[in-house]
């Protein structure tokens, strides 16, 4: 019995080592993508910015407001409690006022002006 499990062992693996005689492996393809030619000519996508700076206000009638500076410097997100839903304020272009309809902040870093809807401008300090 000591002899045989070697002999057999050998037989084994030279069955096996004949199963596949290709060095190389064979790649068999799918069906054609149906979306590559509308992939190739799309245009290129467009990350959302991300948050540049973020503030805490106070502004004069007592009031905090929390506002988001994004990256693209045209866009702040605006909340008037700390966990509250965001309000997006867009500029038409770098430097100008964020509004939204009832919205307005003008200015930036620790200094700016806030309307909310329904209130007047307000100066704010963070």
């Amino acid at each position: 019995m000591k002899y045989h499990l070697p002999l057999i062992s050998v037989a084994a693996l030279s069955l096996l080592s004949a199963c596949n005689k290709n060095d190389e492996p064979e790649v068999v393809g799918g069906p054609a993508d149906p979306m590559a030619e509308k992939l190739a000519n799309a245009a290129p996508v467009e990350l959302p910015p991300m948050v540049k700076e973020s503030h805490q206000y106070r502004c004069k009638d007592n009031s905090l407001i929390f506002v988001d500076f994004m990256s693209d410097d045209k866009t702040v997100q605006l909340r008037t409690e700390k966990n509250g839903a965001p309000t997006k304020l867009t500029a038409a272009e770098a430097g100008k006022p964020y509004e939204a309809e009832g919205y307005k902040v003008e200015g930036s870093g620790k200094q700016i002006t806030a309307t909310l809807p329904g209130k007047s401008a307000v100066s704010c300090k963070g």
